[in-house]
């Protein structure tokens, strides 16, 4: 007896897709814990208290043969840069402007010994991915 094949979306595309991210190495969060990382808000699309502390552990301004962190501020600045893209501009320009700070980052002024300088946060651990 043949099976009739099903069309439901999540079998043909969803639950397929999450095996093939599981076998890259993702996590896969379920949905009761998703909610909860943006704050019952389903229009949330960034778990913001998982990327402020990648972006805390991923980047390290080093001067003078020292590390210091990215102040607090400056990574709700990141996320805030991620969240307001200037959709007003089109969503060509929009993704545009999540492109050039993916793959560029973002500049912070942080002041450290009493020097305050412009440091790059980067969004993505390129030496990870080297």
């Amino acid at each position: 007896m043949s099976k009739t094949p099903s069309f439901l979306e999540d079998h043909i595309s969803q639950i397929p897709a999450i095996q093939l991210l599981v076998n890259m190495g993702y996590t896969y969060v379920p949905p009761s814990e998703a909610e909860e990382w943006r704050g019952s808000k389903r229009s949330a699309v960034l778990f913001e208290c998982v990327l402020k502390n990648q972006l805390s552990q991923i980047n390290k301004i080093t001067r003078k043969g020292q590390e210091y962190e990215f102040s607090i501020a400056n990574i709700s600045s990141a996320v805030i840069s991620l969240k307001d893209l200037p959709l007003h501009d089109g969503f060509i320009n929009a993704n545009a402007a999540l492109y050039d700070l993916l793959t560029l980052g973002k500049s912070f002024e942080q002041t450290i010994d009493g020097d305050k300088k412009s440091h790059t946060l980067q969004y993505i651990d390129w030496e990870k991915l080297g």
